[in-house]
């Protein structure tokens, strides 16, 4: 049997749609300050974890939702709020990946979220720290 229980579909749904929300807030920063570090990588990633999580989608025939994110985020009054902001995001990312990670056994989501998680915690989160002016170290 292949098919998603509806707590493994809302995981799906809930990580795609903070994946979303992080690659809008970062488009929006790069349309407001240019195309800069840390953001440009980062939103370069997020491309990447949102296609992996889109394949989970097609795997177990769930329709893919939209980004409904795009003009809907905030904007910040320079880079260091913006990279403030993201250290801050990038916390709440990893917790929330603790906790979707309780909520299933099945082997294939666990790893595309494992992979989302390391992402989000040893290389976005530090980047951002970087940006924040802290540099990267944890508190």
């Amino acid at each position: 049997m292949n098919d998603l229980t509806e707590q493994e579909a809302r995981v799906l749904e809930e990580a795609l749609d903070d994946e979303y929300k992080a690659l809008a807030t970062y488009e929006q920063v790069i349309a407001d300050f240019g195309d800069v570090r840390p953001f440009s990588n980062v939103r370069e990633s997020e491309g990447r974890h949102i296609a992996a999580l889109c394949a989970l989608f097609k795997q177990y025939g769930l329709a893919v939702p939209e980004n409904s994110w795009r003009g809907r985020v905030p904007r910040y009054p320079n880079l260091q709020a913006a990279c403030e902001a993201g250290v801050e995001a990038e916390i709440e990312n990893g917790a929330m990946y603790k906790r979707l990670l309780a909520a299933t056994q099945r082997a294939d989501i666990v790893k595309v979220l494992c992979n989302l998680q390391a992402a989000s915690q040893q290389r976005h989160l530090p980047a951002f720290r970087r940006g924040a002016g802290d540099g990267g170290h944890d508190h």
